[in-house]
């Protein structure tokens, strides 16, 4: 296969996730990293091998001349450093939060749609492999054909200290809206990928760590297009009994009309069928990188689709469906009423 060449910009706490799995994906070779100064994009150059080293975005573009650019910076970016991607002619994969409204969100949705660029939005936890296989599961009717719940807890248990996300996150402590906007985003595509699209929702945002600015709580019911239901029960302060929390970020359980799916923390999913006992599905997943090596599996689906010239599952135009969802979320909350999504 052809070899692409790739710039990424972004050189916080998740890019190492990202520039590790590059590092895997025998079709691309990242040839230059931009930070906010050059002595962090020289840290990320060496730990990496990675030839060039920025402090200027659009300098590496334009002297660089990449197939594509990965944007690891923060949303309030992610408009700008599009919008200059898209002069360039640069395809581009993008982290989430898109954008910090949906507003800008859109902006970016309409300068792709108008240009010659592809872009996908690096939303990993549907790529992460419980999640897959779950949705093949689904596909294959194993527990019938008419979906009656899903339902997704999790339980963090990184949010409960004086100085909670200090050490790994610590601009979380300021965000004014946190755990729906910054993580629960990646639920609302994960139960759009396995139940189809929603239609309305409910929900309870709390905040129950006094340190900090935005919601760590969230109780959310969905009602799907196909009369399922779902329910997020997800908390960051309130600890679960797992070694990793951070494995599988939760537990799940599908129930349909001919039985039950359940993932489980450690990521052993199981299947029970109405009158029979529950049995353990096998299938490969692995402790690697993040989250069963979602972001390689995320990254190794971008490149593919840039080569073979296929549509994105998580395009920006499809990903505007969960900032809108999240927006209710957040209305919903307000004005404690269930709400339709127009």
């Amino acid at each position: 296969m052809k070899t692409l060449k790739g710039v990424c910009i972004g050189t916080g706490y998740f890019s190492h996730f990202q520039y590790e799995a590059w590092q895997r994906i025998k079709e691309v070779e990242i040839v230059a990293v931009c930070g906010t100064s050059i002595e962090k994009a020289q840290i990320i150059c060496d730990k990496y091998g990675i030839k060039n080293a920025y402090d200027d975005y659009a300098t590496m573009l334009k002297q660089e001349n990449p197939d594509f650019v990965d944007i690891i910076t923060p949303p309030n970016t992610h408009l700008e450093f599009c919008k200059i991607a898209i002069d360039y002619h640069i395809d581009i994969i993008c982290q989430k939060p898109l954008a910090p409204t949906y507003e800008e969100s859109l902006q970016i949705a309409k300068l792709v749609e108008a240009s010659d660029v592809r872009m996908m939005v690096h939303e990993n936890f549907r790529f992460q492999p419980w999640h897959q296989e779950i949705k093949k599961l689904l596909n294959a009717k194993i527990i019938g054909d008419k979906l009656h719940t899903i339902n997704l807890r999790m339980r963090m248990g990184d949010g409960w200290q004086e100085d909670a996300y200090m050490n790994r996150q610590p601009y979380f402590r300021e965000m004014k809206q946190l755990l729906i906007y910054e993580t629960g985003v990646h639920y609302i595509d994960v139960f759009r990928f396995l139940g189809g699209e929603i239609t309305k929702v409910f929900a309870k945002l709390k905040t129950l760590n006094s340190n900090i600015k935005g919601e760590d709580f969230a109780w959310v019911h969905f009602d799907f297009e196909n009369e399922a239901l779902g329910f997020l029960d997800a908390n960051r302060f309130n600890e679960n009994t797992s070694e990793d929390p951070r494995f599988t970020f939760g537990t799940v359980l599908i129930e349909g009309n001919k039985g039950s799916i359940r993932l489980y923390d450690d990521g052993k999913i199981t299947i029970q069928p109405l009158g029979k006992k529950e049995i353990v599905h096998e299938y490969n997943y692995a402790n690697i990188n993040f989250a069963g090596d979602c972001v390689f599996t995320t990254q190794m689906y971008f490149i593919k689709h840039l080569l073979n010239n296929k549509p994105f599952s998580t395009d920006v135009s499809a990903y505007l469906k969960n900032i809108q969802i999240q927006d209710k979320i957040y209305e919903s909350s307000a004005l404690e009423t269930p709400l339709s999504i127009d």
